[in-house]
């Protein structure tokens, strides 16, 4: 709640309170704030208050809006606490929020507000760089929020969608219907709008929050960006070209990234409340979402959008995008069609579920594959493909089926091939005994920063099943499983490159042992120092298995390995 003094002439200080809003100020008798004096117009000006900010904008009035004599216009402008804002012969002082104390009230030109250590330290960090999405001017953004919540709440008086859905009405019919209303609210707006903001911009957005995934909309349309972050209503960043961006877009309210949120997970059967404030799901091209809300998110509902290209990335692509070099591709390929079991390494957005699709595209089109993910994402040409994917417990907390499940029942289901969208859990031993008892050929992903680190990674995964195994019989199970591990890693300057190719050999007492058979060998980086420049290197080491590709007729030239 923000406080202002209200001071006319021959009558004593009046202290209003402002909770969060619009207030248009004015002579008409439909004003929030209402002066009936000489000089101020019908509709004067607005009030635009936040929990703890106030913004005020001149409505083309007669007389003018000024802040510390300063005349402002159709664009609003902050006031400070302890600015004075007048308009004719009274004066309204900004006191501030109601549980700040204020020490000084008006201020004076000699006085100069005191910079705090934390406005000094956040003064000192770089500042995000804007994407441009909606082309809303930043200082306009407030306004246009205040705009887009009355018009919700007024779209909700006139239209209930859930009703009309009830009543048998058409998805086409309940669009175009919220259309037309959304478009007569804003004809009948009698505010100005601030410069540069279209009264068709703020009738996009609403139709989006309306019917649509609000601010999503746009972002998912567009094949430049990654990654999409919502921080709450108002911040909204993404991933472009490997770097993080604020955008210019925002929803109206926390109640419209909610829904967002509820017209994502509904349709796949899954939840989200306030006894079940976290969920895992997708969107219709595959893309993965995760979102958290209050009380678990303290800055309001957040959704987090790994983003999948509309046309998945072929290995074409990777060689072009120098991601991979076009010997490590050969040599992958010829691994999968040898049927060699394959864990792609990575940290978190490091593409391993892209470089996993990749590789699926080189499984044979006559063999039947089975994949298991927690969120179906991959995306496999082959005829022959059965899609599972697990389910979270219900609001009693039954009817669970974890991934672990879905591995024990694949093995049941004739695979040629089964594909593990990320090993996590438990279901990692059960991974390792299938592909030790003919079910080889598997491609699976897991976090990890290095080939070695992975290696250790699977074994902690293996003792999370439950059986208390000694680390040798772990260790070779998993020596005797995996063939080829491949690391990628997000490099510092956003790009995203196979780094390591490594083969397990065999165990040496109580160690697995590898070798690198290709390696990422990084040279500096370019004049503006803002790419990595390198090169994909073959480190000389030959595959154990060159007489498994020779009596698998595979034509593979050894050269590719020479330094």
């Amino acid at each position: 709640m923000f406080e202002i003094i209200l001071r006319q002439k021959g009558q004593p200080d009046q202290i209003g309170k402002l909770v969060q809003g619009s207030y248009v100020v004015g002579s008409a008798p439909d004003c929030h704030i209402r002066f009936e004096v000489p000089g101020i117009s019908s509709k004067h000006c607005q009030f635009i208050v936040a929990e703890n900010s106030l913004k005020v904008v001149d409505l083309n009035s007669s007389n003018g809006t000024f802040v510390d004599k300063a005349k402002i216009g159709n664009e609003p402008v902050d006031v400070e606490v302890g600015s004075i804002i007048r308009i004719a012969t009274i004066q309204i002082i900004a006191k501030g929020p109601e549980s700040k104390p204020v020490t000084q009230q008006i201020k004076t030109p000699q006085s100069a507000p005191q910079q705090t250590k934390k406005s000094s330290a956040a003064s000192r960090l770089e500042k995000v760089p804007i994407l441009r999405i909606s082309g809303v001017p930043d200082t306009a953004r407030p306004f246009v929020q205040e705009i887009k919540k009355s018009a919700h709440i007024e779209l909700l008086k006139r239209l209930n969608l859930k009703r009309m859905a009830l009543s048998g009405a058409t998805e086409e019919e309940l669009n175009e219907k919220a259309k037309v209303t959304i478009h007569e609210i804003l004809t009948e707006l009698s505010v100005p709008l601030p410069r540069g903001v279209a009264l068709d911009v703020i009738e996009k957005e609403l139709i989006h929050e309306a019917i649509g995934l609000g601010a999503l909309e746009d972002l998912i349309a567009r094949d430049d960006i990654t990654e999409i972050m919502v921080n709450g209503p108002n911040d909204v960043y993404v991933e472009h070209k490997g770097e993080i961006y604020k955008t210019d877009t925002a929803f109206a309210d926390e109640s419209q990234v909610q829904a967002a949120i509820e017209r994502i997970v509904s349709p796949l059967g899954r939840r989200i409340d306030e006894s079940s404030p976290m969920v895992d799901a997708r969107l219709k091209d595959g893309s993965r979402v995760n979102a958290i809300i209050p009380p678990l998110s303290l800055v309001g509902p957040t959704i987090t959008i790994r983003k999948f290209s509309s046309t998945p990335l072929q290995i074409e692509d990777l060689i072009g995008f120098d991601s991979i070099s076009e010997p490590m591709a050969i040599f992958l390929d010829i691994c999968v069609k040898l049927r060699k079991n394959i864990i792609i390494s990575g940290g978190t957005g490091s593409g391993k579920t892209t470089l996993l699709n990749v590789l699926s595209n080189y499984l044979p089109n006559k063999e039947r594959i089975v994949t298991i993910e927690d969120a179906a994402e991959l995306q496999l040409l082959q005829d022959h493909v059965v899609r599972l994917e697990s389910r979270p417990p219900n609001i009693e907390g039954k009817g669970e089926v974890s991934i672990r499940d879905l591995v024990r029942n694949s093995l049941r289901m004739r695979p040629d091939r089964i594909v593990i969208g990320e090993c996590r859990g438990g279901e990692a031993l059960d991974m390792l005994q299938a592909m030790n008892t003919g079910h080889d050929g598997s491609l699976t992903t897991i976090h990890a920063n290095t080939p070695r680190d992975a290696m250790a990674r699977l074994e902690t995964l293996v003792l999370m099943a439950g059986f208390d195994l000694p680390l040798r019989a772990i260790r070779e199970q998993i020596a005797s499983a995996i063939s080829i591990v491949v690391q990628v890693n997000r490099e510092k300057d956003g790009t995203r490159k196979v780094t390591y190719i490594s083969e397990i050999t065999k165990m040496e007492g109580e160690v697995i042992t590898m070798q690198d058979l290709f390696r990422f060998k990084q040279e500096g980086w370019t004049a503006d120092n803002r790419y990595i420049v390198g090169k994909h290197v073959p480190t000389g080491s030959i595959p154990s298995f060159m007489e498994d590709i020779e009596r698998a007729n595979l034509n593979l030239d050894i050269s590719i390995f020479t330094p």
